[in-house]
């Protein structure tokens, strides 16, 4: 295996246990595969959820952008949801997870196909 499918492994295992969620291994991949180079950096394959201009950025580049959802309340409010769901006291909340979250949140896994 690949230095990617360890990490995809990785993510599905903070899935399962950090979030309680079971993970659809095609999508988590396919939202991993998204991130580009990021998920090598150890400062850009994490979200600093505790920093307000981070989850600008991701509801910038991944909700509007990626996704194509128009701007709104309800954005931050998914945002907050998955930060939630990770848990608050999570230091290392990996962005590809967030993604992922955040991709069945809004129902958007229609873009991934």
């Amino acid at each position: 295996m690949g230095k990617r499918d360890d990490l995809i492994e990785l993510y599905a295992d903070d899935l399962k246990k950090k979030c309680g969620i079971e993970p659809d291994m095609g999508l988590l991949t396919k939202v991993t595969i998204g991130c580009g180079p990021a998920i090598y950096n150890a400062d850009a394959s994490t979200v600093a959820s505790s920093q307000e201009s981070e989850l600008e950025t991701v509801k910038e580049n991944f909700l509007m952008k990626k996704l194509g959802l128009a701007d709104g309340p309800e954005l931050m409010e998914g945002i907050n949801t998955a930060v939630e769901i990770y848990g608050k006291s999570e230091r290392h909340k990996y962005r590809a997870v967030v993604y992922y979250m955040l991709t069945k949140h809004f129902g958007k896994e229609a873009v991934y196909s």
